[in-house]
């Protein structure tokens, strides 16, 4: 059974899959710790992003500048592209490698923060599971956790889905507004037990 999981920033996404994998034994693969991976000191794609943009994107200690390719990324859509068009076929072969490390029967859930933009993982799925809060809980949850403004905070939100489009493409929701993290939980493990995991 693969289940994908997504929600906007700040929506407790990361914290309903370690409750998935503590609750339910699922196998988990993080699309967002692969792309990290990816571009940290000698990560696989750094020698491409190196040659497509230049030093000026790159740390001293030889990591992606995440800040820097992200204010180019918001203002000109081409790089943004450009850098998923390394990334992406990269990210794809070793999700698939990580998946295939589950047991027979284990349920896997694929963390994708971008699950409903990218367009090609739905066939790749049986269910959809949607993590999903208000927009101000999203905004002080993320300042909360980082050192970005309020407005960087936005213009990552405006880059993602609508809300809407995300529940649209749901199999199942979980409203993460107001509850504590054993109400949460409560709700993945009511979840595991119902239809949603069931072949």
């Amino acid at each position: 059974m693969r289940i994908g999981l997504t929600g906007g920033i700040g929506s407790g996404k990361s914290t309903v899959a370690q409750a998935l994998v503590a609750l339910g034994g699922a196998h988990l693969v993080d699309t967002d710790a692969i792309s990290r991976a990816l571009t940290q000191p000698g990560g696989a794609a750094m020698p491409a992003i190196a040659e497509r943009f230049g030093a000026s994107f790159v740390t001293p200690d030889g990591a992606l500048d995440r800040a820097a390719m992200r204010e180019l990324a918001f203002h000109q859509p081409d790089a943004k592209r450009a850098l998923e068009a390394i990334l992406h076929p990269m990210i794809g072969a070793e999700t698939e490698r990580q998946a295939l490390l589950a047991q027979a029967d284990q349920l896997v859930v694929f963390d994708v923060p971008l699950l409903v933009e990218s367009g090609r993982w739905r066939q790749k799925l049986q269910r959809v599971l949607v993590v999903d809060c208000e927009e101000t809980t999203q905004i002080a949850r993320v300042i909360q956790r980082s050192a970005l403004s309020e407005a960087a905070v936005r213009a990552i939100i405006a880059q993602q889905a609508t809300r809407a489009q995300r529940r649209a493409a749901a199999d199942a929701v979980i409203y993460n507004e107001g509850i504590d993290l054993a109400s949460l939980q409560a709700e993945v493990a009511s979840l595991l037990q119902g239809p949603l995991f069931r072949r």
